[in-house]
C-alpha cells in the first residue's frame, strides 16, 4: 500500500474526471495502477500519453501505454505535441512547457490531473533549484496540490520513496518502458540523478526525506512572504492598465520594492525575474528621465514606464498594421495586435444612417493628422490629443482611425468627429476598441 486509500479517497473523490500522466515508465504505471485499483476513481480514469516526437520508439510507446491502459479497463488518450525548444529554452524546458500545456487544455472545472512525481524528485528539484541560486520560492520545491488550467494539478505520490514505488511494481509484476535518454548526463536532472544523488544517499540514506522536509518549511515561509507581498503590491499597483506606480514603489526599502515586483510578476503568471533582471529593471528602466522611452525585453514581454508608471507587455507589436475595409454590415472587424473593433447602437455617436451609407476604411497614422471635436474649437493634432489623454508612445501607432468617405470620423473609440458626431436616441454607432 503506498498511501492509506481511504484518506486518499476523500481527496479525489469529487473530482469529475481524472486524468493520469502515463508515459509508460515505472512512476507513472505504479500511479495508474494504483489508481484503477479504487474502485469509487476507477470510472473518472483518462490515461494520457504525451507524443512528444523525439524518440524513435514514441509510437511503440504510446502503442504500449493504450495495451496498458485498456487492460486496466480506463480510458485512453495520446497528445501529440511540438517539444522544438525556442531560443534560450533548453529541451528539458520545452518538453516540460509543451506537455503541460497540452494537458492544461483537457481540463475543465472540477478535473484533476495527477502525476508521478515523487519524494526523490522532489529532492532533485530542490537541489536544481538550490544551484540555479533560487529563492524560498524555488526552493520549496513542488507543491502536492495546485490550480492547473481551469482544474487542479495533483502529485500524490510526492511524499512516496523511489524504493517503495518499485517494491510496488515488482509485486504486481508491472511492465514498464525504460527511456534512454534517462542515463544520458547531458541533461542536469539526470547526472544528478545518475551521479550525484546515489553519493549523498550513501552518506545521508534519509536524504530525500529530510531535503522534503526542508522544502515543506520553505514553502511555509513563502506562504507568509506572499500575504505580505500582496499587501505592499496592492499600495503600488494600478488594476486599470495593470502597471505598478514608479513613485509610491521607490518609497519602499530595496528588498521590499524586489518584493513587490516579484509579487507583480507572479499574478502575471511569469517566471521570478533574477537578480540580475531586477538591477536592469531599476538602472535602466526606473531610473531613466521621465521624457525617455526605455526598454528592457524578458519572457517575451517588455518592461517600459511613462508618466510615473511601469509598464509589463507582451511583445506582440510585430504585427502589420495594414489598411481594412469595413462592411457597415459586420458587427465587428479584427485588425493588428489582436485588436477587435465593433460597434453598438447608442445615443450618442456616429449617425447610423451615415454609417450604413458610407464606405468605411481603417487606417493607422502616418503623423499629421488632426481631428476637429465635438464642443472644441479648431482643429486638433493626433498627438497632442495622445498626450492629453496620457496614452504611452508605443500604444500611439496601434490606435486605429477610422475613415467614413475618406473622412476622419473617429480615433478608436476614444474621440468622434464633430463632423460626424450625432445625438440621437439608439440612433447612433458607438466603437469599441478591445484586446483578444
Amino acid at each position: 500500500m503506498l498511501l492509506n486509500s481511504h484518506l486518499f479517497l476523500e481527496s479525489y473523490q469529487d473530482a469529475r474526471r481524472i486524468f493520469i500522466g502515463y508515459s509508460g515508465g515505472i512512476d507513472s504505471h505504479v500511479l495508474l495502477h494504483w489508481c484503477a485499483s479504487l474502485t469509487h476513481l476507477k470510472q473518472k480514469i483518462t490515461a494520457v500519453y504525451v507524443h512528444h516526437g523525439l524518440q524513435i520508439a514514441a509510437d511503440s510507446w504510446a502503442e504500449h501505454c493504450q495495451q496498458t491502459a485498456h487492460a486496466l479497463n480506463v480510458e485512453f488518450q495520446v497528445l501529440r505535441v511540438n517539444a522544438s525548444a525556442a531560443h534560450g529554452e533548453s529541451p528539458e524546458e520545452a518538453a516540460r512547457n509543451a506537455r503541460y500545456q497540452a494537458l492544461k487544455s483537457l481540463l475543465t472545472s472540477g478535473d484533476v490531473l495527477m502525476v508521478a512525481q515523487h519524494q526523490e524528485d522532489q529532492l532533485e528539484t530542490v537541489l536544481l533549484q538550490l544551484f540555479r541560486g533560487s529563492g524560498l520560492k524555488g526552493l520549496s520545491g513542488m507543491p502536492e496540490l495546485t490550480a492547473f488550467g481551469q482544474g487542479m494539478l495533483a502529485r500524490p505520490l510526492l511524499n512516496v520513496s523511489k524504493q517503495v514505488i518499485n517494491d510496488y511494481a515488482v509485486t504486481h509484476d508491472l511492465k514498464w518502458i525504460e527511456d534512454p535518454s534517462n542515463q544520458s548526463n547531458v541533461y542536469d536532472r539526470n547526472f544528478l540523478r545518475n551521479e550525484i544523488l546515489p553519493l549523498l544517499k550513501q552518506r545521508w540514506p534519509m536524504v530525500a526525506k529530510t531535503v522534503a522536509r526542508s522544502a515543506s518549511h520553505c514553502a511555509d515561509a513563502q506562504r507568509l512572504v506572499n500575504v505580505h507581498g500582496e499587501r505592499l503590491l496592492a499600495q503600488v499597483y494600478n488594476p486599470t492598465n495593470n502597471t505598478l506606480k514608479i513613485d509610491e514603489l521607490l518609497t519602499f526599502d530595496a528588498n521590499e520594492q524586489g518584493l513587490i515586483i516579484r509579487q507583480w510578476f507572479g499574478t502575471m503568471g511569469l517566471k521570478m525575474p533574477s537578480q540580475v533582471f531586477l538591477g536592469q529593471l531599476f538602472s535602466q528602466v526606473l531610473a531613466a528621465r521621465e521624457d525617455s522611452d526605455p526598454v528592457l525585453l524578458g519572457q517575451s514581454h517588455e518592461w517600459r514606464r511613462y508618466r510615473n508608471e511601469l509598464y509589463c507587455l507582451p511583445c506582440n507589436y510585430d504585427e502589420s498594421l495594414k489598411e481594412i475595409l469595413w462592411n457597415s454590415q459586420q458587427q465587428s472587424v479584427m485588425i493588428g495586435n489582436r485588436q477587435c473593433l465593433s460597434w453598438s447602437l447608442a445615443s450618442t455617436g456616429i449617425s447610423l444612417t451615415q454609417w450604413q451609407q458610407a464606405n468605411i476604411t481603417i487606417k493607422f497614422r502616418t503623423g499629421g493628422e488632426k481631428i476637429s471635436l465635438p464642443k472644441r474649437q479648431g482643429r486638433h493634432d493626433l498627438k497632442k490629443l495622445f498626450q492629453e489623454a496620457g496614452i504611452p508612445p508605443w500604444q500611439r501607432h496601434t490606435l486605429p482611425l477610422i475613415y467614413l468617405d475618406n473622412q476622419l470620423a473617429a480615433i478608436g473609440d476614444r474621440w468622434t468627429s464633430a463632423n460626424f458626431y450625432k445625438e440621437e436616441n439608439d440612433a447612433c454607432v458607438r466603437l469599441l476598441l478591445s484586446v483578444v
